[in-house]
């Protein structure tokens, strides 16, 4: 393999990067049993150096009982046995690097397993309980929770042991909350980012990032009470900034997941001495309306313009509709309150969409996130409830379809055995649809105008638009128009109706089809020079 070129070794690659989103369990089947490993993720490093990126990251990869798909951590030093060791993980660091691609893991400092070391040991009524949030219950016996809080996947955040007391977990019963206010929580993930830091990684995704901090009284949610009892509490900033000073001695950067309406209390995290960068929500979540994404445009980019960092674009991820769907229905917008099954939706619509929102995130300044499989245009599977893993689904009593119609395996090879995941006789662990092949790699490999040779060619002619400011320029309603200092002017024409292209010398690049008569028709990008 190739040394890695200067582009790729500058220390602020991290500020306009294509980073590749790598849900391993889904990504490709190495060793044949089902479920995607890090022996297949190493398999397809050429494909992932042909796609361009600069940067994958890896949803959580370590030992874990998997009730959230790997987001309760048993132990953050080793690596589930499903996909591989720790031996494995430090291969693939190194040899992508080789390929020029750095490597993100993601850290989930909320909580850990119930199988973790610290929590077996606190239910058996050691020191370690104050590690966690335990605490008698309400009423004459105990038998009420110790406030009202709710569960991130419905029912309530509380859960009752046998010896009376109850536990804290946002999230599922087996992802109880850590008491962040402890030092040796602290020193612990400090540690933890040393030792992924040590074996190369050159940064860290923070999962749930602004939940970590609760009132120490624990009190009853009312709504609209500042400060929040548990989210975006001012106490989160002296944390991050110790992270910082870790990530500091590796060049190492943060990206965090951090859901918040205030945009300038979004921005205290990306001040200079806490995160490098965080999920821009706002985009991933908008309607497919001009205006609605030229408000969410400016206000990211407002929001981030007083810190200094770049913004960050997301079409979709691991926990979200699948853009090519979502954009084929009715409401194109994304909530998590308004998922359920039989979603009426009109794919060639959605794909159209999909295609012109490639080139318009590609285009912005800043870095770009692209979820494995939005490179071949995959939609949203509606998974048979008796296959569906995600707790969302079993806690919502079967309402909530859940996350896992956006993590069925990969198709790689058309007629291959489940569409070349891995085996040809164990079946992945999400079964795949029967047009799954129709969107294999290789059909689309060499094919002009699929979905992934479009990203191919967004992402290699990207630097055509610089590295500076975004000015928009005058364009009809409903038609987003925008230059960069790069001289590169991107069009996308959300009206209805074919308009005009401005006076250009060359297209770079359309997402479909221009018009008979060389305008651009609606649901159509275009780069223009």
């Amino acid at each position: 393999m190739g040394q890695p070129t200067p582009a790729r070794n500058d220390p602020d690659w991290w500020r306009s990067a294509v980073i590749y989103q790598v849900y391993v369990r889904s990504f490709a089947d190495g060793d044949g049993d089902g479920t995607g490993d890090l022996a297949g993720v190493r398999t397809k490093l050429p494909y992932l150096a042909g796609l361009g990126v600069d940067a994958l990251w890896f949803n959580p990869w370590y030992l874990s009982p998997m009730k959230d798909g790997g987001y309760d951590v048993a132990d953050y030093r080793a690596i589930d046995p499903a996909f591989g060791t720790l031996a494995e993980a430090e291969k693939l660091i190194a040899e992508a690097r080789e390929t020029g691609i750095r490597t993100i893991v993601d850290i989930v400092p909320n909580h850990v397993s119930d199988q973790h070391p610290w929590f077996r040991a606190a239910l058996a009524g050691g020191p370690e309980r104050e590690l966690f949030h335990f605490r008698p219950g309400r009423g004459a016996h105990g038998e009420l929770p110790p406030n009202d809080w709710t569960s991130e996947f419905g029912g309530p955040a509380w859960t009752r042991l046998p010896d009376g007391d109850w536990y804290l977990h946002l999230f599922a019963p087996e992802q109880p909350d850590l008491n962040w206010a402890h030092p040796v929580v602290r020193q612990e993930h400090e540690d933890i980012l040393r030792f992924w830091f040590e074996r190369g990684v050159a940064g860290v995704r923070i999962d749930s990032a602004a939940l970590l901090v609760k009132d120490p009284r624990l009190p009853d949610f009312v709504a609209g009470r500042d400060p929040h009892p548990y989210v975006d509490r001012d106490e989160l900033h002296d944390i991050y900034r110790g992270w910082r000073a870790v990530a500091d001695e590796y060049d190492g950067v943060f990206v965090g997941e951090v859901w918040l309406p205030d945009t300038e209390r979004f921005a205290r995290y990306l001040r200079p001495d806490e995160l490098h960068t965080a999920f821009n929500f706002s985009f991933m979540t908008c309607p497919w309306d001009a205006g609605r994404l030229r408000a969410s445009i400016d206000d990211t980019l407002a929001e981030h313009a007083p810190v200094g960092a770049p913004a960050t674009w997301v079409l979709c991820n691991h926990d979200v509709t699948r853009t090519v769907t979502r954009y084929g229905r009715a409401d194109t917008g994304f909530d998590f309150a308004t998922k359920t099954f039989g979603t009426p939706t009109d794919l060639a619509l959605g794909t159209r969409r999909a295609r012109a929102a490639a080139l318009l995130s590609l285009a912005l300044p800043g870095s770009v996130y692209l979820y494995q499989g939005e490179e071949l245009g995959l939609p949203e599977v509606e998974v048979d409830p008796e296959h569906i893993q995600d707790p969302m689904h079993a806690r919502s009593g079967g309402v909530d379809p859940g996350r896992d119609g956006c993590r069925v395996p990969l198709p790689w090879a058309a007629d291959e055995p489940y569409a070349g995941f891995g085996s040809r006789d164990t079946a992945p662990w999400l079964p795949q649809p029967d047009d799954w092949p129709s969107y294999a790699v290789d059909r689309q490999q060499d094919v002009p105008g699929s979905m992934l040779t479009l990203y191919r060619e967004a992402i290699r002619l990207r630097p055509a638009f610089g590295d500076g400011p975004l000015t928009w320029l005058p364009a009809p309603d409903g038609v987003l128009a925008f230059t960069r200092e790069g001289g590169a002017r991107c069009l996308v024409n959300l009206s209805g109706t074919p308009v005009d292209l401005p006076e250009h010398t060359r297209v770079l690049l359309t997402s479909g089809p221009r018009a008979a008569d060389g305008r651009l028709p609606g649901d159509t990008a275009v780069w223009l020079v």
